[in-house]
């Protein structure tokens, strides 16, 4: 391994680990600086990294981490390899900003295989199958192990990935010289950002306008301030992709009232090997302003207050 180690993980705390992962980039971070993240942004990144917001694990994490020596022994039985853990951050020797916190090593730690490698372990939703059918590999999985095998040197990896909980699949990943040297590029650019705290663009990711929700919660009463210049043509921007959108929709629901009407009362329609359905669902949901009306006291009691803040240009 051509990594360095500058950190043993064995017994660590969840905040140090935290406080660890914000000397350098790592390979779900790579994958949100390459835009290729579903649940980052590069600006969610850069702020986990200058200590102004913590990730949060969510469910999905926690039953990934859970299952993770499942899969794990299931790659070993399948592949006739032993693996590994590797409990330490690494570091790439050179490039000190790229560092991994990989799942396991595989391969000829113990004499035997084709090499040593790196095992990425995955779970994910039934609804993400399509992701993975055939030889696929999500592109943010992708870069996630090509950053990997930058840091620690080896020439391969292996992804299990269990789907939907009773799927198993594996992949084999062989380092790309290409990829990795576009990663380096990238991630040493985004590590001036962080080193000068200059903030990246923000984008129009759902995890930039969380990251802006959390950074800005709440409006000060009637604040008022000049914007720049720049404002305008943002402003243009806004209200033209609000125009097409608007057009857009109403061709979306006039295709839907005609194939509708063309349904009538049958649930499903076919033509070539297209599948149209219209089907009836059953909706309960509770009444809040009758609710409200007639009962204010139950009401308040389980009434949830979310500010919240509502954008609009005039």
């Amino acid at each position: 391994m051509d990594a360095v180690q500058i950190a043993n993980t064995a017994g660590m705390s969840h905040q140090d680990w935290l406080n660890v992962r914000r000397r350098g980039i790592g390979g779900s971070d790579a994958a949100a600086i390459a835009g290729l993240s579903k649940w980052k942004s590069p600006m969610s990144v850069y702020l986990e990294k200058i200590g102004e917001v913590e990730s949060e694990a969510g469910e999905a994490a926690y039953w990934g981490l859970a299952l993770e020596d499942v899969i794990v022994r299931e790659y070993a039985k399948r592949s006739g390899l032993r693996v590994k853990r590797r409990n330490a951050v690494l570091q790439h020797r050179e490039h000190k900003f790229m560092i991994a916190n990989i799942d396991r090593i595989v391969g000829n730690i113990y004499g035997k295989g084709p090499g040593t490698g790196v095992l990425e372990i995955k779970t994910t939703s039934a609804y993400n199958k399509d992701a993975w059918s055939g030889d696929k590999i999500p592109d943010e999985y992708m870069i996630q192990v090509q950053h990997y095998l930058a840091v620690t040197g080896y020439r391969w990896a292996a992804i299990a990935v269990l789907i939907g909980g009773q799927e198993y699949q594996e992949r084999l990943v062989i380092r790309d010289w290409d990829i990795i040297s576009y990663l380096i590029e990238i991630e040493r650019d985004f590590w001036k950002l962080v080193e000068n705290r200059t903030p990246p663009e923000i984008d129009g990711s759902k995890a930039s306008t969380d990251v802006l929700n959390l950074l800005y919660p709440r409006s000060e009463e009637k604040s008022e301030i000049l914007l720049p210049d720049d404002a305008v043509g943002l402003i243009d921007q806004y209200q033209t992709a609000a125009g097409e959108e608007k057009a857009a929709a109403g061709r979306k629901d006039e295709a839907a009232n005609k194939l509708k009407a063309m349904l009538g009362e049958c649930e499903a329609g076919y033509i070539g090997d297209r599948r149209v359905t219209w089907k009836t669902a059953i909706q309960e949901r509770v009444d809040s302003k009758k609710l409200k009306a007639e009962h204010p006291k139950i009401f308040k009691k389980y009434a949830k207050v979310s500010p919240y803040r509502r954008f609009a240009i005039k």
